[in-house]
């Protein structure tokens, strides 16, 4: 072989070896890559996912979710056992024996403090012989009750604790009807074997319901109306808005069949809030003293007296000394707005007296012989 013959094979299998290299380089290489980026790692991929899936609720369960706790009590109820029914209706006083029996229920409540103090519904409580809470990591604390006000059906516990992961208490005065809210709570708790709360989203239904006929004593005012589903061991769970904030403790549904159709209430925060300051500073809520004796207004009242209508309540006494009287009112008057709010009825008294507290002024406007006034009353407290 002669030089020339060697130079030109050399020559062709370094060009053979470039196309190959290129070949490789720009396809089977880039192929490889692309694969790389296709089979990603599976951590990688669980990240992306659950980033784009965070939502503003997923955020606001993630913050309030630790403070929910399951609220486990026992009550101890009067039952009568019957040895036979008809000995019962003819010597009920002899053959029927009055007993205690123990029994479980189970509510919700929320953390507002990391010293362990625990708002919930009064009548989660109400009896209760032993309250135990228990926290989303399954941590129990035996609880004991601060103080409650069963016409606002508001409680507070008390578990011997420290270093608790606790609600932030937002505003109720702003709300919207429309927005997102959040019910969170323990329904059917015993059933579930489980402290997770659960989580159901709806919105603002309505604001400012007041309820007065509730047939047990309750008397709820301003009440937050929601669609989030609120059922059973519910109660005393809290109401948050898209920022992991309470505006409200979910109380009660309207329901024929008992489980949740969308009516549900729940309690202002900012009224909570000064419920459980009343209940953690005193133990109890103060009883307002103003010393007022009133009667609804029906037609024959309002023939005699000549009055345009039945709307408002007359006075019928006023204590002596009392914050009433003090304030110049008298037998006689009739009285139409208190705080701002019309006076219908008895009814309508009690809703705006509800939130009042002892040394709180209320102001009074009434008609005395055909004319309207207005005074301030400072309310007083039953000793």
């Amino acid at each position: 072989m002669t030089k020339k013959n060697l130079l030109i094979m050399v020559c062709l299998i370094t060009l053979i070896n470039v196309i190959i290299l290129y070949i490789y380089h720009n396809f089977i290489m880039e192929k490889e890559v692309s694969q790389q980026k296709i089979i990603a790692p599976k951590e990688e991929i669980n990240y992306q996912v659950s980033q784009g899936r965070q939502t503003e609720i997923t955020k606001a369960v993630s913050i309030i979710e630790p403070t929910v706790v399951s609220v486990n009590v026992l009550k101890s109820i009067a039952v009568r056992y019957n040895a036979n029914p008809i000995l019962e209706h003819l010597f009920r006083d002899y053959f029927s024996v009055p007993l205690r029996r123990e029994i479980q229920s189970v509510g919700s409540g929320v953390i507002i403090t990391d010293d362990g103090y625990v708002i919930t519904n009064s009548h989660v409580v109400d009896g209760a012989t032993e309250i135990k809470i228990v926290l989303t990591d399954a941590t129990e604390y035996d609880a004991k009750l601060i103080g409650q006000d069963r016409i606002h059906d508001i409680a507070v516990l008390k578990a011997e604790a420290k270093n608790l992961p606790y609600a932030r208490l937002g505003t109720s005065v702003d709300l919207m009807t429309g927005e997102w809210s959040i019910a969170v709570g323990n329904p059917y708790g015993f059933l579930m074997k489980d402290s997770k709360p659960s989580v159901s989203v709806g919105v603002i239904s309505a604001l400012n319901r007041n309820i007065t006929d509730t047939g047990d004593g309750k008397i709820f005012r301003g009440m937050i109306q929601t669609d989030a589903a609120i059922n059973p061991g519910n109660s005393g769970g809290p109401l948050v808005n898209v920022f992991g904030e309470v505006v409200g403790i979910n109380s009660f549904i309207i329901s024929q069949s008992g489980g949740s159709i969308g009516i549900g209430f729940a309690i202002p925060i900012d009224i909570v809030k000064t419920i459980a300051e009343e209940l953690i500073s005193f133990g109890r809520i103060r009883e307002v003293h103003i010393g007022l004796v009133i009667q609804d207004i029906n037609a024959l009242v309002a023939h005699t007296l000549r009055l345009r209508s039945t709307d408002g309540v007359i006075v019928l006494n006023a204590d002596n000394n009392s914050p009433a009287y003090k304030s110049g009112l008298h037998r006689g008057d009739i009285i139409i707005s208190i705080n701002d709010q019309l006076v219908r009825n008895s009814r309508d008294v009690e809703l705006a007296m509800a939130d009042v507290k002892p040394a709180d002024q209320v102001n009074v406007t009434f008609i005395r012989e055909g004319k309207e006034f207005r005074v301030i009353m400072v309310a007083g407290n039953y000793i």
